[in-house]
C-alpha cells in the first residue's frame, strides 16, 4: 500500500515568451530601407506606398523617409467596409 496520497499531475505548468509584437517606429519618424515599422498577427495594419509586407505580416519600410499612419476604409469578404490603418513611407 502508499504511505503518500496520489497526486495529482500540474497542467499549467508551461509558459511561452512575449512575441514582441507592436508598432516600432511611430509616426513621423524617419526610417531607412529594410527597417522594421509594424510586427503583427494579420492584416491589422495595411501596408501602402514605401512599405513593403513579409510573410508574417511585418511591414519593413522599402524606401528611406518619413513613417506615416492614416485611416482608410477596406472593404471585407461579406461586402462591409471596415476601417484599417495603413503605413506609408513618403
Amino acid at each position: 500500500m502508499s504511505h503518500v496520497k496520489a497526486g495529482g499531475t500540474a497542467k499549467n505548468t508551461r509558459d511561452s515568451p512575449g512575441q514582441r509584437l507592436g508598432v516600432k517606429v511611430s509616426g513621423g519618424q524617419k526610417v531607412s530601407v529594410g527597417q522594421v515599422i509594424v510586427r503583427q498577427i494579420g492584416l491589422t495594419k495595411r501596408a501602402g506606398d514605401g512599405t513593403k509586407l513579409s510573410r508574417n505580416f511585418t511591414i519593413h519600410a522599402a524606401r528611406d523617409g518619413v513613417v506615416t499612419f492614416t485611416s482608410r476604409k477596406v472593404r471585407n469578404f461579406t461586402g462591409r467596409s471596415i476601417r484599417r490603418t495603413e503605413v506609408t513611407v513618403v
